[in-house]
């Protein structure tokens, strides 16, 4: 096979997984309107770490005390912003939960700050102002102001907390992947995932009576379509795809979602909305095509800078 042919079927990898998480946000919308938010997410994991288990279990070989700590810091950050994003979504539209979780790639250089003292770039920070503006047309609501209502919808706020979380996330991952199996580390957090889930499930919610087929394949798509096969296609695609071009792929999945949500949930779409989009779109595709990687890489790139500065003489 050639190079060239390795590219584009990376490339068409990357594709097909945007088109499925763009996908995921109606199917999950749908799935909350007859099971509650942790029973979805319970059952999501499980599914999911059962398909990676099986087709990965020769690596549980490498395991160790420090692949599960790591993992289970990744898994527990992860579940988080699944669990907020999730319970966002049941008070707003997935076109807008698409959109307002993207904001997690504008969010990691100003978390890896915190972490490196590495300050964010000019680009960084116009790609910030543009979000914030993006997530004004997108969620603040002008009625509100003289109705005496909450000025921002309680589902565009847990969504947003949600793309904080998922921030932390990369950031972990970033930090943790270093000289490690990412594969392995994978399969652990969403084990841990998985945990927390049925935790939260068994002390807070009840089974439903019973699931119709629509429900059952809704869970379905989301363990095995949107979780598993979309994160294995991901990590195929962005090993033989230049990092800034799998940028690009990836940052299409919030369009994506809302034009999902415009076809299936038959979201309005209005011209304050559209303007929000493209404005978060722009602030995604400035804060992850100027670094010239994706947000994971990139910052892998900034500690091994790290260390070079260490190693070199003074």
């Amino acid at each position: 096979m050639t190079d060239k042919t390795k590219s584009n079927l990376a490339k068409a990898a990357l594709v097909i997984a945007t088109i499925i998480w763009g996908g995921s946000f109606v199917v999950l919308k749908n799935a909350l309107g007859t099971m509650p938010p942790y029973f979805v997410l319970g059952v999501r994991s499980i599914i999911a770490t059962v398909i990676l288990s099986i087709v990965f279990w020769k690596r549980f070989r490498k395991i160790d005390r420090k692949y599960l700590w790591k993992g289970m810091i990744m898994g527990t950050l992860l579940f988080v912003a699944f669990a907020f994003q999730t319970h966002g979504l049941m008070g707003t539209t997935p076109g807008k939960n698409a959109f307002l979780t993207s904001v997690y790639c504008v969010l990691v250089p100003f978390f890896y700050w915190i972490f490196t003292r590495i300050r964010p770039d000019r680009y960084n920070v116009l790609a910030a102002l543009l979000c914030i503006i993006g997530i004004g047309f997108v969620s603040l609501r002008g009625e509100s102001i003289s109705l005496g209502g909450p000025l921002i919808a309680q589902g565009d706020v847990l969504t947003l907390i949600s793309g904080i979380f998922y921030a932390l996330h990369i950031v972990a991952v970033a930090k943790f992947a270093s000289g490690k199996d990412i594969i392995l580390l994978t399969v652990i957090q969403f084990a841990t995932y998985a945990v927390l889930a049925t935790i939260m499930f068994l002390l807070l919610e009840k089974a439903p009576a019973s699931i119709d087929f629509e429900g059952a394949m809704s869970l379905l798509y989301l363990g095995v379509f949107a979780t598993a096969i979309a994160l294995l296609l991901q990590n195929i695609g962005q090993k033989y795809t230049p990092a800034s071009q799998a940028a690009v792929i990836l940052s299409l999945e919030g369009g994506l979602g809302v034009g999902f949500s415009i076809v299936f949930y038959h979201e309005q779409m209005t011209a304050r909305l559209f303007i929000g989009f493209v404005l978060i779109f722009a602030s995604v595709l400035i804060s992850e095509t100027k670094l010239n990687v994706h947000p994971v890489a990139y910052f892998q790139n900034v500690y091994a800078k790290m260390i070079d500065k260490k190693a070199s003489p003074k």
